[in-house]
Order: structure tokens, then sequence, then C-alpha cells
């Protein structure tokens, strides 16, 4: 656990960042802006590059390791107890498209644990800063997850791709709200700050995406796991997890259930084996 003075310089590190970032990428949101791919349909533009850059010049310090999305990954990070985990724009198909539901994403590990984070969306210009010494901030005031204690009427946000896809069919008639939205970190801020109840998903991501959500999460109070209860750990070799679920601590236990009971059917709308 990162000590108290240590803390403030770290989140005042990813203030920085993150205020940096965001006046760096506004030119890129007026105008059309380059997009190629690298696999299949997965887009990435110069705003992303000139972003990774940026951002690692501005946090890394000797002794830390850095993994980013638009890095080649050499695995010093693995030597390494505080690691940098950071997608420098997360949400790619939205930026492109106009949606306003991209941000820039960096989370601090330590010793596999997300125990900081900053997320910005610079379309809204909300900025959520936490660690879990200190507590979670949105555009500096104060905030905490949801207090519901029952899915019935929540507000649960998924992957505007997987509802797209179908995955999520098994659940047209689930008591609560699915609300669509594109950034995973996006989706993991919103739940943290209290702005919705719970997200989850059923397909992998890698830990760039949900570092610095997963921080913030755990800064205000509430509780990320992996689908079958495990624990969301990062700095591993491979830095792709299978799924994960985030909500208040007061929900967890009935959606943990919830999903045990639909995630056959789940999986088998998904496709997944």
């Amino acid at each position: 656990m990162i000590a108290a003075t240590s803390t403030l310089e770290i989140l005042d590190r990813i203030r920085g960042a993150l205020n940096v970032a965001a006046t760096a990428v506004a030119p890129y949101t007026l105008g059309q802006t380059n997009v190629s791919f690298k696999t299949g349909d997965d887009p990435v533009t110069e705003a992303d590059r000139m972003l990774d850059g940026l951002l690692h010049d501005f946090l890394v310090r000797d002794g830390e390791g850095w993994l980013s999305e638009e890095t080649g990954d050499d695995l010093t990070r693995l030597e390494k107890s505080k690691v940098w985990v950071v997608d420098p724009l997360d949400g790619t198909r939205e930026f492109v498209q106009r949606i306003p539901e991209w941000c820039i994403s960096i989370g601090y590990v330590e010793d596999g644990r997300a125990v900081a984070g900053g997320i910005c969306n610079v379309a809204t210009g909300e900025l959520f800063l936490g660690s879990v010494e200190m507590g979670l901030t949105l555009n500096g005031e104060k905030v905490r997850v949801s207090g519901r204690t029952s899915l019935i009427g929540a507000t649960v946000l998924a992957s505007r791709s997987e509802l797209k896809r179908g995955d999520w069919q098994a659940l047209e008639k689930a008591p609560f709200e699915i609300k669509p939205m594109g950034s995973v970190a996006y989706k993991l801020a919103r739940v943290a700050a209290g702005l919705a109840d719970a997200t989850w998903t059923l397909c992998p991501k890698h830990e760039w995406d949900i570092a610095g959500g997963v921080a913030l999460v755990a800064a205000a109070g509430g509780v990320t796991s992996q689908l079958d209860g495990s624990p969301v750990a990062f700095n591993s070799r491979g830095c792709l997890l299978p799924n994960h679920v985030a909500s208040g601590p007061r929900l967890a236990k009935e959606i943990e259930a919830y999903l045990e009971q639909t995630l056959p059917a789940l999986k088998s709308s998904a496709g997944v084996s």
C-alpha cells in the first residue's frame, strides 16, 4: 500500500497527465481523424499514438514499469512492483464516431493490485481521480459507489458492441435497466462514482482496458472481481482477463448469484464455450 504522502504525489502525477493529455487530444476532436486497423476491425488513430508517448513521458519514473495498449510489451514490467497500466484512448470507435463515451485511462498498480487511477472523458469534461487511501473525486467533488441493495430497478452498464452482437439477449427480461455504453474504462468510472449501479462483461479485456477503472471502483468503496468471484490481478505475463464485474458492495452478492444462474444462457447467446 502506498504511503499517504506518496499517494498524493501519485495522484498529482495522474491529474497532471490527464490535464496535459486532454489539452493535447482536443484538436483531434474537431476535425477528421485518420484511422487505421491493428487487427480485424480494431481501430487505432494518430491520437492514440500521440497520447501514448505523452503519458509515458509524464508518468514513468525510475524503477516503475509500463504497460499500454499502444506500446510494445517487452515484459521488463514483470520485474517491477510498481507499474503504470494505461489505455491512452479507450473507446476509439466512439472517438472516431464522435460519441462522447471515450476516455483516457490511467491505472497505478502495486504488487498486482490497482491502487490508484484516473479517467478523463474529454468530451463530457469529467475527470475521475482516486486511490484506495484517499477515496474518489469527480471533478474535485467526493463521490462513492451506489448504495443500492437490489438489482430490481438498478442501472447496469453494458458494452455497446456486446449488445449489438446479441450477447446479452438472455437478459431481455431482466429486472434492471441495461444501458449501452462504449469505453469499458468509462463504464467502470461511472459505477465508481455512483452514476450507475453495476457493469460486467463476458468478453476478455486487457489489463489496460480496466486497470484505471478498477482502481477507481476500489477507491470509491466498490467491488470488482471476475465473474467466478476470483480477484482481478494486474501485471501478469499475458495481461488478458476473461471477464469482470463491478458494483457497490451491497449489490455484489446478488449480482454474483444472478450471474451464476444466468451465465449458461449468457454464454450460449455470446457463443462462449
